[in-house]
């Protein structure tokens, strides 16, 4: 079957900690069709880890049929599965600070555009500080709300963290699932939108790193 005939999957993982655990989830998908594209170990605390899988499966293979296989090894729970259309880059972040630090001019659009598939997100926004309560969209990616100012009750952007979209945050960001990260970017922030797959204390961390470093190539900085 050629590649182009497969879809794809992020599929998010718990499993136990221990030798084996992974290798043991590759084979129950590989029973059901599933090819593994990439892992990125996404959190680890004391006796799991959280992983996050790129699968490939072929068309005619439901969903369901991954969360079933991985589902039967021991100790193994699936969080979350979702289509997943973007490119799989094991260097993600570090290209991403080498695209910013040769073109700086052009910075905080690169900043956008990249941040999500670094995070495996849908979309990213730069927010100027808020002028009576609101603030101006300084950049966004692609597939990001289109929209020229946010309220931003939820102001500073530090500590990096999770935002609830509440009243400030438009009606159909929370109907889609949109999980809502943001972090400080200089004097600006940086607010990341991801379907359906909820932020992990270390992703946030990341993400906070990330923009610290970019801020010092952007023009938020000051």
């Amino acid at each position: 079957m050629r590649q182009a005939d497969r879809v794809s999957y992020l599929l998010r993982v718990v499993l136990p900690d221990r030798p084996g655990a992974l290798g043991a989830v590759a084979t129950a998908l590989g029973h059901v069709g599933a090819d593994i594209l990439s892992v990125d170990v996404i959190d680890r605390q004391p006796g799991r880890a959280t992983d996050d899988l790129v699968v490939e499966v072929p068309p005619d293979r439901l969903a369901d049929s991954l969360i079933t296989a991985a589902s039967s090894v021991q100790g193994v729970t699936v969080e979350s599965i979702r289509p997943y259309a973007g490119q799989i880059d094991p260097h993600r972040e570090l290209a991403l600070l080498d695209n910013l630090a040769v073109a700086p001019h052009a910075s905080l659009q690169l900043l956008v555009d990249g941040v999500p598939r670094v995070f495996r997100a849908g979309w990213a926004l730069v927010l100027d500080e808020p002028v009576g309560g609101r603030s101006a969209v300084l950049a966004a990616g692609p597939s990001a709300p289109e929209v020229a100012f946010l309220p931003t009750p939820w102001w500073p952007p530090a500590p990096s963290r999770i935002l609830l979209a509440d009243d400030w945050a438009p009606s159909d960001w929370d109907r889609l699932g949109t999980e809502l990260a943001v972090a400080p970017l200089g004097k600006a922030a940086l607010l990341v939108g991801r379907p359906a797959l909820r932020w992990l204390p270390s992703e946030l961390m990341r993400l906070q790193h990330l923009a610290a470093i970019a801020a010092t190539v952007t023009a938020t900085s000051g």
